[in-house]
């Protein structure tokens, strides 16, 4: 690769983190009248629900889990551009109360338009994080592209019992969000130059801060299902859940934990393209409080890049999973709804 003038990663791509994802409309489009993945039976976990990651029998014993993700940057510091597209990674492992074993670097690059220095430290970056959760980066690929991309592959395990998926919820449960939301509207800030340092910051904080709570959490026969909170936002991920579950899931809007200036700068307008998309995509499946203001509405569909897990568990043991949630290092962590019987279908409260 030819060195050339350091530029804004950011200026570089049309969208940047999981607000680059595919619509959720659009995503089941694509995958209608694909292959089932039920005639597999080693296959524990597959494209049925949407969930994080594919799990697979090894031995009656083992289950395999296997995750990519990967996207364009959110943030110009390259560090940290290859920092939250590991832990974002490496967060669906968590979710189904696995462990992370290796991972795959991908890359994607614009060729003259990214000097060796920063496409270095992008790698640097992931690499970092991957050796802060205990796994070595033992391979990938790299391509030429018009827009810088970089993420990962990556493999973990965990005793088939363990596994968690985001369609095991029960009625009468708890549910407790691990991070705080408003990623989104940071990210939409920050293009705009109105991100303030203190809050870049606190998104840097969250968004690079592994959820390996999540392998802990299987340990726990209280906790019943869970799923990261990504790039549709606490709605499309609480409804995935949901329809999953066959149960609903109430939220309440006052409970959902907030990044510190994510409520002011949704009011000022900083709300991505995606928050809008996930909307259309979802919102007949979703009741929200008579008059709820625009702006509330996007921090509910806000996507969340390397977002918190949201957790299913038995309510009498919630206050006590949340103390451990929090003493593990979140302290954003709160209960915010319950699962009742019902229909498919997320209804958010006051």
């Amino acid at each position: 690769m030819l060195d050339v003038p350091s530029v804004r990663l950011t200026s570089l791509a049309h969208g940047g983190g999981c607000g680059c994802k595919l619509a959720p409309s659009v995503l089941q489009d694509l995958l209608a009248g694909q292959p089932q993945t039920g005639p597999f039976a080693r296959l524990l976990v597959g494209t049925e629900t949407g969930d994080d990651a594919a799990a697979y029998d090894l031995d009656g014993a083992t289950a395999i889990i296997a995750t990519t993700d990967f996207f364009m940057p959110m943030v110009d510091d390259p560090d940290h551009f290859g920092r939250i597209a590991a832990t974002n990674a490496i967060s669906d492992v968590y979710a189904m109360g696995g462990t992370p074993l290796m991972a795959l670097a991908i890359l994607g690059m614009p060729l003259g338009k990214i000097d060796t220095a920063t496409v270095r430290a992008i790698l640097a970056g992931g690499a970092a994080i991957c050796a802060e959760a205990g796994i070595p980066v033992a391979g990938g690929h790299s391509i030429d592209c018009p827009e810088p991309v970089y993420g990962l592959a990556v493999i973990g395990a965990a005793p088939r019992e363990r596994i968690r998926r985001n369609s095991t919820a029960r009625p009468g449960d708890a549910l407790i969000l691990t991070k705080a939301l408003g990623v989104g509207v940071y990210s939409a800030a920050f293009k705009k130059d109105a991100l303030s340092a203190a809050a870049y910051d606190e998104m840097i904080a969250s968004v690079t801060r592994l959820n390996r709570v999540g392998a802990e959490l299987a340990k726990d026969e209280d906790v019943h299902a869970m799923t990261d909170v990504t790039g549709f936002g606490i709605l499309g991920h609480g409804l995935e859940m949901a329809r999953g579950s066959g149960a609903t899931l109430k939220l309440s809007a006052a409970a959902l934990p907030l990044l510190a200036e994510a409520e002011t700068l949704a009011q000022q307008g900083y709300i991505t393209g995606a928050s809008h998309r996930n909307w259309a995509s979802y919102g007949a499946e979703v009741d929200l409080p008579e008059g709820t203001p625009d702006w509330r509405r996007h921090l509910l569909t806000d996507p969340q890049t390397s977002g918190g897990l949201l957790v299913s568990c038995a309510a009498e043991k919630a206050d006590r999973l949340l103390g451990e949630i929090i003493a593990a290092g979140y302290p954003a962590a709160a209960r915010i709804g319950t699962v009742e019987a019902g229909p498919g279908r997320v209804v958010v409260g006051a």
